[in-house]
């Protein structure tokens, strides 16, 4: 059996705060999924989807199974309390230790946000939609915490220079915020390259978020480890998990 693929969040968290991301490794999937595909609803085998699930969770000791949502690219947030499952919404927020947060993504950008004190913690999937429609700031409001006290790690995503788009997703930005022009770069298309890790830090320090870490991978142009929708079309999904570890500094600030 193959190691599954794993690359954990390099940032400043608080102890009992943990979060990474998969890689395409260490699965059973086969043809476009190969290997390790987390996502249900995309085409491939249900039982290697289980399997490759299951070998994830055992793989990484995860405390419970992962809330696993059913993505939208809206900007809608559930708090995981223990009694949903697969819920429609496109971020997630813990407040408790065992809880663990998931999201699906191929380009899109995972966004891991975290207290300080390591008592909660919020996971968003932020494709352009949802960027552009405050997935983001609606995951900070479900925190209930003040920027300057949060912490934020961002996923492998699609890089400007692999992400064309039309005017329309520029205007989408711009209508809301003109500063957002700055990540976006003309292309001899007429079309824009877009930077989303741009937009997600102009995002994240307009909610007074300062220290932000991540930002440096493309999935589209790291097929070995990625999966990559505006590459391959039919492809699979990573996870990027997180979730809070009882009997740490996180559970302490609950106490």
């Amino acid at each position: 059996m193959n190691p599954i693929g794993w690359v954990a969040a390099e940032w400043p968290a608080p102890p009992g705060v943990f979060a990474g991301v998969t890689t395409r490794a260490g699965g059973v999937s086969a043809g476009p999924f190969a290997t390790l595909n987390l996502a249900t609803r995309i085409g491939d085998d249900p039982g290697a989807v289980a399997t490759n699930r299951a070998r994830l969770k055992a793989s990484l000791a995860l405390p419970a199974e992962p809330l696993w949502l059913r993505q939208m690219h809206g900007t809608a947030v559930v708090v995981h309390d223990g009694t949903r499952a697969d819920p429609e919404a496109d971020a997630a927020v813990a407040f408790e230790p065992g809880r663990v947060l998931a999201v699906l993504t191929a380009d899109c950008l995972p966004v891991v946000i975290a207290s300080r004190d390591g008592a909660r913690l919020g996971l968003a999937h932020a494709g352009w939609r949802g960027l552009a429609g405050g997935v983001i700031e609606a995951t900070v409001r479900e925190l209930r915490v003040a920027g300057a006290d949060l912490v934020a790690w961002l996923g492998p995503g699609i890089s400007a220079a692999a992400f064309e788009v039309g005017a329309e997703v520029r205007a989408a930005f711009t209508a809301r915020d003109p500063a957002a022009a700055e990540a976006f770069t003309p292309n001899r298309r007429g079309r824009w390259q877009a930077d989303l890790y741009h937009l997600a830090r102009q995002r994240l320090a307009g909610l007074g978020i300062q220290s932000v870490s991540g930002g440096g991978a493309c999935t589209f142009a790291d097929a070995e480890r990625f999966y990559s929708f505006r590459r391959d079309a039919s492809t699979g999904r990573m996870a990027t998990l997180a979730w809070l570890v009882a009997g740490t500094a996180a559970a302490k600030a609950r106490s």
